[in-house]
């Protein structure tokens, strides 16, 4: 199983550290989300995925949990979750019989996926009120807003009270 692992992880171009025998650690490459820290556990049943979304959100916890809960209606082999502390994670089991290269690319293309599509509603929804901050913060003083053109739409519109709303 382990060596299945290795060699489906090498032939994604995936640089995964094995900090112990059948615990891979790695970054899944994105777009919105840069990268995405990832962990598989090969355990004495299962195959266990353990991947970092984003932080606890700052503010409006209800609507992002919301969110999240509605979101893993939809998703394939893993669920949003949170830690102890509120971070929010992807987490999912394989049982060891289905353990594919196949079936580990499908898995790890899901949460690529996932984390990626959902990342910048989650910051929008938990941490608009930092968002904000940094905007109207670079614009005071004629500093680049490209690491928030995400953002743009909203931030635009908050400016201007005249505009229509979405």
């Amino acid at each position: 199983m382990v060596q299945i692992i290795r060699s489906a992880l090498d032939d994604a171009g995936l640089d995964a550290e094995e900090p112990r025998e059948g615990l891979f650690v790695f970054d899944l490459p994105g777009e919105r989300k840069l990268a995405t820290p990832c962990q598989l556990s090969v355990g004495d049943h299962a195959l266990a995925v353990h991947a970092f979304v984003c932080r606890n959100p700052d503010e409006n916890h209800e609507a992002v949990y919301r969110w999240l809960l509605t979101r893993n209606l939809r998703l394939f082999g893993v669920a949003f979750g949170l830690d102890h502390n509120g971070d929010i994670y992807l987490d999912g089991r394989l049982p060891l019989s289905v353990v594919t290269p196949e079936e580990l690319d499908r898995l790890l293309g899901s949460v690529l996926t996932y984390a990626d599509e959902s990342f910048n509603t989650i910051l929008e929804l938990g941490f608009a009120a930092s968002i904000r901050k940094e905007w109207e913060w670079r614009i005071s003083r004629g500093e680049s807003t490209r690491n928030l053109d995400a953002f743009r739409g909203w931030l635009e519109r908050d400016e201007d009270p005249s505009a229509p709303p979405c």
